[in-house]
């Protein structure tokens, strides 16, 4: 077990550097020249278009701007937004709890429906139930995030009153607030991810159910409920795991669309103002967080394959 775990702890390293490398690309291929955008009206002056590319590293070979740059990111200095002034480590804290929140929402209500959903219809295979959860899953995974947020805008918002529309209250504020704020953005969220966990659930169920060892546990006469359970769902879990773990790194890059539906000042929007007005630390800073979210959550799926399959333990 130490040994497989070393080794996969082993390779976050190059892939970190890897994907720094990749992230800082990011600059050099976006379209714009960021000193004409910081000088506005004075981009015709040669003189503070050469002050603002000093400023910015940018009058420097780019393998002497990847270093000072990576070498600030290890300091933990992402560099400062070009637009506002202000550290992009400090923008990506204060919308990161707004992110995590509303990831960990929309993740939960995706396993409470799609892996319990994924089960039944394994189990009740070729019957009603497994066409109704296929039916279900599929209109799930076809119902585009920005327009099923409009229409329950529509419905729970404007015509029952039941929850506000749009906007976001921190959970230190109020926490019932926060939660009806966004619960339905969660939902939206969560109702895609709960159909491809259906999806794979149930295919590592229909797996593992017609292994030899469910027969001979059936044989025993053990109960279905055990069956399914004990036997069947924990060995079902390891690709599980990999699909859940990918699709929470999903959630917390930001959901670009839903987040502007519903108003949410998360990772989603900090990226879509970024872009738009080319502040290119920002971009790299959000995108090489969110990138190392993926790679430490691939290792965190390692450890549970560990703690769900025993046979790795010996490994």
């Amino acid at each position: 077990m130490r040994s497989h775990l070393g080794a996969r702890v082993l390779q976050v390293v190059p892939t970190i550097l890897l994907v720094s490398i990749l992230v800082f690309s990011l600059q050099q291929i976006m379209p714009g020249d960021p000193a004409a955008v910081l000088a506005g009206e004075y981009r015709g002056d040669p003189a503070i278009m050469a002050q603002i590319r000093a400023e910015l590293w940018l009058d420097r070979p780019l393998p002497i701007q990847y270093f000072h740059w990576i070498g600030g990111v290890l300091h933990g200095d992402l560099g400062r937004s070009w637009r506002i002034n202000e550290p992009v480590l400090s923008l990506i804290l204060q919308k990161l709890p707004v992110t995590l929140q509303l990831a960990s929402m929309a993740f939960v209500i995706a396993l409470c429906i799609g892996v319990p959903a994924g089960v039944l219809a394994a189990v009740y295979r070729n019957t009603v139930w497994d066409y109704v959860v296929n039916l279900v899953g599929l209109a799930g995974l076809s119902t585009p995030n920005f327009w099923l947020g409009i229409m329950l805008i529509l419905l729970v918002s404007v015509q029952l009153g039941w929850l506000p529309p749009s906007g976001y209250v921190p959970l230190t504020e109020d926490w019932r607030q926060s939660l009806a704020t966004t619960i339905m953005p969660a939902f939206v969220l969560g109702n895609a991810i709960a159909a491809v966990l259906m999806r794979h659930t149930r295919s590592a169920m229909l797996t593992v159910l017609d292994q030899d060892y469910v027969r001979t546990a059936r044989a025993k006469g053990l109960g279905e409920v055990i069956v399914v359970v004990k036997h069947a769902f924990r060995n079902a879990l390891v690709p599980v795991v990999t699909l859940g773990a990918l699709e929470f790194g999903t959630l917390m890059s930001g959901a670009v669309l839903t987040e502007q539906v519903f108003s949410i000042p998360g990772f989603g929007k900090l990226v879509v103002d970024a872009v738009f007005n080319r502040d290119y630390p920002v971009v790299q800073g959000v995108v090489l967080v969110t990138s190392c979210l993926f790679i430490l959550l691939n290792l965190l799926a390692d450890v549970l394959y560990v703690l769900i399959n025993p046979r790795l333990r010996t490994a």
